[in-house]
C-alpha cells in the first residue's frame, strides 16, 4: 500500500511539472528587481529556480547548526531509554537499589517517561522496605500523571493497610476517569474497608475495561457478594441486594450461607430457612446441608420434614445425618438424634458430629461417654485414631454404615463423592 501510494504521489508531481514547464515555456515572463541602483532581469523560471536554491541553502546551513544540538539530544534520549530499560529490568531481577536510582535518573532526564519511571521506582523503594522513598516518588509525579500518581499512591497505601487513604487518591479529580488499574484498586480499597456493595457494583467497569481476567472477576463477584450481604443494616436492604443478584449466584453456598446468617441475625427466619432450602432443592451442596442445622432459627418440624426428604436422595450425605442429630436433639429427641450421629460418623463425619456427641451427653447426664466423645473430637480435628463408643452391637454398626444406592434421573448409580 505504502509503495502504491508513494508512485502515485510522483506520477502526480511529474504530471505538475510537466504543467508548469509548459506554462513557462509558452511565456516566459520578465522578473525585474531594483536593489541600490543595480537592476537584475531575469526570467520566471530562473528566478523560481533561484529562490528554490537559496531556500535549500538556508536550509542545510540551519542543519549544519543545530547538527550538535540534535545530536546531544539524541544521545541524550538513547542515554534515558537505556536508564528506563536497565532500571525496569533490574526491578524484575530484584535489584531494586540499582533500579531506583537508574528509574529517578530516568524521570529526571525524560519527562514523558516521568510516569512509568516513578512509579517503578517506588515498587523499588517499597521492595527494599523504604515506604518514605516510595511516597516521595509518588509526590514527585506532576499533574501530567495524575493517574500514574493516583495509582501509585493506592498501592502503597493498601500495602501499608490504609484503605481510606487509597479511596483519597484515587477519587481525586485529577485522576479521573481511573484506567483499569485504578478501577481495581479502587474496588479492593472499598472490600478491605467494609464497603462490599460498592466493590461488587464496580464489577460493571471492571469487566467493560478488562482490568482483571474472567476467572478472577468471577471469584471477586462471589466474595464481593458475600461481602455486601453480610454488611446489610436492614432486612430491606438485604432483600434488595439479595434480588439484585445473578441467578447462579443464588445457588453459589458462600453467597446463599451469608444470605442465611444475616437474615437469621434480623429475625427473619423464613427468608433465612427457605434461601438454603432453595440452594439445595436447585444443587446439593454438603456445605448448605451442614449450615442448616445450625441456623440461629426456630421451625424445627419444617426443618426437620425437610431434611428427611433430602435423606431420601442423599441417605450417605455425612452433613444431612449431622444436621438431622441436631435438630432432633433441639427437639428433645436425644435417641433419634443418637442414631443419626452414629450413621453420620460411618458416613465420614468427623469432628462436629463428634463434638455434637458430647453435647448430648453432656445434656443427658452421662459423662464419662462425653468425655469420650470431647476427647474424640480434638482427635479427629487433628487427624488421630478415635476410641470408639461402648455400647453399639455389629447389627447397629452394619445399619449404620449401609446405605441406600443414590441413583440418576436416568436409573444409572450416582457415584459418591
Amino acid at each position: 500500500m505504502n509503495l502504491f501510494r508513494n508512485l502515485l504521489f510522483w506520477i502526480v508531481l511529474a504530471l505538475v511539472g510537466a504543467l508548469l514547464a509548459q506554462l513557462l515555456l509558452a511565456d516566459p515572463g520578465y522578473v525585474l528587481v531594483r536593489y541600490r541602483g543595480m537592476d537584475y532581469t531575469t526570467t520566471v523560471a530562473a528566478g523560481l529556480l533561484i529562490l528554490v536554491g537559496v531556500l535549500f541553502a538556508l536550509w542545510l546551513v540551519w542543519k549544519l547548526v543545530t547538527l550538535p544540538l540534535r545530536a546531544w539530544r539524541g544521545h541524550r534520549d538513547r542515554q534515558s531509554r537505556a536508564r528506563l530499560g536497565g532500571g525496569l529490568e533490574a526491578l524484575h531481577h530484584g535489584h531494586y537499589a540499582r533500579a531506583q536510582k537508574l528509574l529517578e535518573q530516568a524521570a529526571v532526564d525524560d519527562e514523558a517517561a516521568a510516569g512509568v519511571a516513578r512509579s517503578a521506582a517506588a515498587q523499588a523503594a517499597l521492595a527494599r522496605g523504604d515506604a518514605a522513598a516510595a511516597r516521595a516518588q509518588v509526590e514527585a509525579l506532576g499533574e501530567a500523571h495524575a493517574a500514574s500518581r493516583a495509582i501509585t499512591a493506592a498501592e502503597i497505601a493498601l500495602a501499608d493497610g490504609r484503605p481510606t487513604d487509597a479511596l483519597v487518591a484515587l477519587d481525586a479529580p485529577a485522576a479521573q476517569p481511573l484506567p483499569p488499574r485504578g478501577l481495581a484498586l479502587r474496588a479492593e480499597a472499598l472490600a478491605v474497608s467494609g464497603q462490599g456493595a460498592q466493590a461488587y457494583g464496580m464489577l460493571g467497569p471492571m469487566r467493560q475495561q478488562q482490568a482483571l481476567p474472567e476467572s478472577r472477576l468471577s471469584e471477586l463477584e462471589t466474595r464481593w457478594a458475600e461481602a455486601a450481604l453480610r454488611e446489610a443494616g436492614d432486612a430491606n436492604v438485604l432483600a434488595e441486594r439479595w434480588e439484585s443478584l445473578p441467578k447462579p449466584l443464588k445457588s453459589e453456598p458462600r453467597v446463599v450461607i451469608a444470605y442465611a446468617d444475616r437474615a437469621a441475625d434480623l429475625r427473619w427466619e423464613d427468608a433465612s430457612a427457605r434461601s438454603i432450602e432453595q440452594a439445595l432443592d436447585a444443587r446439593w451442596d454438603e456445605r448448605l446441608a451442614a449450615r442448616y442445622g445450625t441456623l440461629p432459627i426456630a421451625r424445627l418440624e419444617q426443618r426437620r420434614g425437610n431434611a428427611e426428604r433430602w435423606l431420601q436422595a442423599h441417605p450417605a450425605s455425612p452433613a444431612l445425618l449431622l444436621t438431622l442429630a441436631r435438630v432432633a436433639r433441639a427437639q428433645g429427641q436425644w435417641p433419634a438424634a443418637h442414631d443419626y450421629l452414629h450413621r453420620a460418623l460411618a458416613q465420614g463425619a468427623g469432628s462436629e458430629a463428634w463434638e455434637e456427641f458430647g453435647h448430648g451427653f453432656a445434656h443427658a447426664g452421662d459423662d464419662a461417654s462425653a468425655r469420650i466423645a470431647y476427647a474424640n473430637a480434638l482427635r479427629a480435628a487433628r487427624g488421630e485414631a478415635v476410641e470408639e463408643l461402648p455400647g453399639r452391637d455389629l447389627r447397629q454398626k452394619i445399619y449404620d454404615e449401609a446405605v441406600i444406592e443414590e441413583r440418576d434421573e436416568h436409573g444409572m448409580p450416582r457415584l459418591r463423592e
